[in-house]
């Protein structure tokens, strides 16, 4: 398996295994989707695939400033126009649909907009908001029974706005302690009804969210991405994430592909093996790679496709640069989150 060979995912033909992995850039003010965003994905289609930076699925699923929407008719109309552009560039492009859970503040949301999640338990730490810089997070309201079916009818109406926005299909972001993670770990699901406790039911919601919208629009088009042994967003060290991602993946077989974050942590590499054997489909690979540790991964059979982060921002011609071992330029990090086109769609490409 070459880096740089084609690839059939589903029923979406990848020119090469090089994935851009979804980036928060947050350049849609008013959660609406716009050209500079087109001209940032386009530049970047060369990629095998992209997925798109983390899109709310809901106003409650917004958190962050600045970061886009799938939930308005305006919304799909800018989504379809960067999927256009992406296609006519021959690039492959699935949206990743991101609900914060309890990462938000109200500032950042929408009026009567709320912050939910499995449990009351409020994040430690800071979230930066527009209006008053950073701010203390609040605590999230548990979900109600009610809750829940809203939630995944509002990410069920996500996925159908994807696809009729032009995306080839979606990603589900069960990572990085957002909401579907917070069911996943058992500091933040502390819940004691049919969502709660065990690791079956904790995979409940997930597993309830990922097959309503397969019904919707296909398993070949509807993904995950998952960070076992993250403790980002002040997610704690725990036991059990293996047997907890092993029960998960059996329950994803059929999906066109589960998206794993790679961890330093000594118990990845077993888990990432058991959740390959569980799921039995396609597998990206996501942390940290170069090309030569990306074929590696390939040539040892721990993944199909290789996601690269920071490299593409920086390097819209990433695909290129790599092929032809040409060195790559560095992002500018003090631009990574900032309005307008600097350090956004100004990197040139080679030559």
């Amino acid at each position: 398996m070459n880096l740089f060979s084609s690839y059939r995912l589903g029923p979406t033909e990848l020119a090469n295994r090089v994935v851009m992995a979804p980036m928060t850039r947050s350049r849609a003010p008013s959660a609406l989707p716009n050209a500079l965003m087109r001209e940032y994905y386009t530049q970047r289609a060369s990629a095998g695939l992209i997925i798109t930076e983390g899109i709310a699925p809901s106003p409650n699923a917004l958190g962050y400033a600045r970061i886009p929407g799938l939930f308005t008719p305006e919304q799909v109309d800018g989504w379809r126009a960067i999927t256009r552009s992406v296609h006519e560039a021959g690039g492959r492009i699935f949206a990743q649909l991101m609900h914060v859970g309890r990462i938000a503040h109200p500032h950042n949301l929408p009026a009567n907009a709320r912050i939910l999640a499995p449990s009351s338990v409020r994040p430690e730490g800071t979230m930066y908001t527009d209006q008053a810089g950073l701010q203390p997070y609040p605590s999230p309201e548990a979900m109600s029974e009610a809750d829940l079916r809203a939630t995944r009818d509002e990410l069920v109406q996500a996925a159908r706005n994807a696809i009729a926005a032009g995306f080839d299909g979606v990603e589900f972001h069960g990572a990085n302690g957002y909401l579907l993670e917070q069911f996943l770990h058992p500091h933040t699901n502390r819940r004691e009804d049919a969502y709660g406790g065990s690791a079956e039911n904790r995979a409940r919601f997930v597993v309830e969210v990922v097959r309503a919208v397969s019904e919707a629009i296909g398993a070949e088009r509807v993904a995950i991405r998952l960070s076992p042994y993250s403790t980002y967003n002040d997610l704690p060290a725990h036991e059990g994430v293996q047997e907890q991602y092993t029960v998960l993946a059996r329950e994803l077989r059929g999906l066109v592909y589960v998206h794993l974050i790679a961890s330093v942590e000594k118990g990845f590499t077993a888990t990432a093996d058991a959740i390959r054997r569980s799921f039995g489909g396609p597998i990206i690979l996501n942390g940290g790679f170069t090309r030569d540790r990306a074929q590696a991964a390939l040539d040892a059979g721990r993944a199909d496709l290789i996601a690269f982060g920071r490299p593409f921002i920086a390097n819209p011609d990433l695909v290129a640069r790599m092929k032809g071992d040409a060195e790559l330029a560095a992002p500018d990090f003090q631009r990574l989150y900032t309005p307008g086109a600097e350090g956004y769609v100004d990197y040139p490409a080679l030559g």
